[in-house]
């Protein structure tokens, strides 16, 4: 016994992770998220549908959370090292407990688990892609719950917990950092971190206000009847969110022109970083955005995309004048900044359409926004290194420090921005063969075109991909095995990677 004592102490010494502390930090998480179902309870009593699938997922996130909290201790011990677990734990498990609803519910296909977790998976992560082939038969409880996974998912559930729990320590800063997606800088908004997190989501309760105010006058002043107000909070909660689920079969197409430029507007200002957002919208400094390098490039390409979408249209003779431009400007916007809402079946487009949308999935918006993909500002740092690369090439002695809005990025971002890359292409890659396999294993109808972009859809957080699971139709007619692949690419594309790929490395866990 004595020996085993000193085996488990010099265990305990060689673990470097305090696992303890960060059960504790997601128990407390998964506690104070029972107070998201309150919103669905009540529309449900509302609306008079069944109530106790909401009721049940709650206690289950409840007392899991409770039971979780009691049996572990030290969420105020979370430092950088533990943030990373936490970080990768959440995005797991949190969608396990919203899943709750939809195995209980009325829904068929959301009865078997795995279609179940696709779907919850799929709006925590903001992704939008979806199993339901009748949207419009949902309860609009369950309806509504969807998309209020998606508005929580949004601006991130570690950072809703950061606002709202006590005050952590040195992890608080990791969280945060690992959260927002992209590389961003988080020091100059705020001293403390708590306040951070509270101050973005303020902002982010005030845009989602500002659009269901908006869409609610566009259906009691006329300007689209169809815009009701349970629409417009739906829409609201997952326009901002930059998710794509809608309680729509036909999506932003299902309403009138002004709603979707009207969506589109906010889908640009989501995509825009918050942190500068904020400083922009609260501190009164315009000009920070107007000088921000990656906020031009974002503006640049969301207009190139645009026109060559505009360009492709016209020449097919699909839509003439302010409608061509509406599906043009809508989906390129939608489809890069991975929002994933649509104004058209753009599947029927064509195959230069097609492919010029699949590259758009790979740019995604700012760092440190809502959307999903790789980001712009990683886009123009790689770029940078490469300009630098062929610079050093032709004249050796050249010393050249990578700038962005003039300032030096420091060599290790940039090898962190390469790594990022490079890792996201290789989960693509491996992601698409998964799905080419899985298809010719089950003898399905996936051809091998819709399961590059059903892996880009998923790890991009972009949502409907082509083929039968284009913007009109779901990802039904995947294998199980499919869904599992495309779960794994929607939880790795929303944590970015990193935090997960560090996990499963011998010097995290060794002290």
């Amino acid at each position: 016994m004595i020996g085993g004592a000193r085996v488990r102490r010099a265990v305990a010494r060689e673990v470097a992770v305090d696992v303890p502390a960060a059960l504790n930090l997601l128990g407390a998480m998964l506690k104070y998220l029972s107070a998201a179902y309150l919103l669905p309870i009540g529309l449900a009593v509302g609306y008079g549908e069944p109530v106790w699938p909401f009721v049940a997922g709650g206690a289950v996130a409840a007392l899991g959370g409770w039971a979780l909290e009691a049996a572990t201790s030290g969420k105020e011990r979370v430092k950088p090292r533990e943030g990373f677990l936490v970080v990768g734990l959440a995005w797991l498990v949190v969608p396990a407990v919203g899943a709750i609803p939809y195995l209980l519910g009325d829904e068929a296909k959301l009865a078997e688990p795995i279609n179940a977790y696709f779907e919850s998976v799929s709006g925590f992560t903001a992704t939008g892609a979806t199993i339901l082939d009748d949207i419009e038969a949902l309860d609009r409880s369950v309806a509504m719950w969807r998309q209020f996974t998606q508005w929580l998912g949004g601006m991130g559930i570690v950072i809703l917990a950061l606002a709202v729990l006590p005050r952590l320590r040195v992890g608080g800063r990791q969280l945060l950092q690992a959260e927002l997606p992209g590389p961003t800088e988080i020091e100059r908004l705020s001293v403390s971190i708590r306040e951070t997190a509270r101050r973005l989501w303020v902002l982010y309760v005030a845009l989602t206000g500002m659009l269901i105010a908006l869409l609610v006058a566009y259906g009691w002043t006329g300007l689209d009847e169809r815009m009701s107000p349970y629409e417009a909070v739906a829409h609201a909660f997952t326009t901002v969110a930059i998710g794509g689920f809608s309680t729509q079969a036909e999506s932003a197409a299902a309403f009138g022109p002004l709603v979707q430029w009207t969506m589109l507007a906010f889908i640009v200002v989501a995509g825009v970083n918050f942190l500068r957002l904020y400083r922009v919208f609260v501190q009164r400094e315009p000009r920070v955005v107007a000088r921000d390098e990656e906020f031009r490039v974002y503006l640049l390409l969301l207009l190139a995309g645009a026109t060559i979408l505009l360009l492709e249209i016209l020449a097919a003779g699909r839509y003439e004048g302010e409608e061509a431009v509406r599906h043009a400007a809508f989906q390129a916007v939608s489809i890069m900044t991975t929002a994933g809402f649509a104004s058209a079946d753009y599947v029927h487009w064509g195959s230069l359409a097609a492919m010029t949308l699949l590259v758009l999935m790979f740019f995604g918006a700012s760092a440190g926004s809502t959307s999903g993909s790789i980001k712009v500002v990683r886009h123009v740092l790689i770029g940078r290194v490469l300009r630098r690369e062929l610079d050093q090439t032709v004249h050796p002695e050249l010393i050249a420090p990578v700038r962005l809005n003039h300032a030096v990025v420091d060599e290790r971002t940039l090898r962190a921005v390469v790594t990022f890359v490079l890792l996201y292409v290789t989960l693509f890659t491996l992601g698409s063969l998964g799905l080419v396999i899985e298809s010719f294993r089950t003898q399905g109808e996936v051809a091998p075109f819709e399961a590059i972009a059903a892996a880009a859809a998923t790890l991009g957080n972009v949502g409907p991909a082509f083929g039968f699971a284009g913007p009109f139709g779901s990802y039904d007619e995947f294998s199980p095995l499919s869904k599992g692949i495309m779960i794994g690419l929607m939880w790795l594309g929303r944590v970015e990677i990193i935090p997960v790929a560090v996990l499963f490395t011998r010097a995290y866990w060794r002290s």
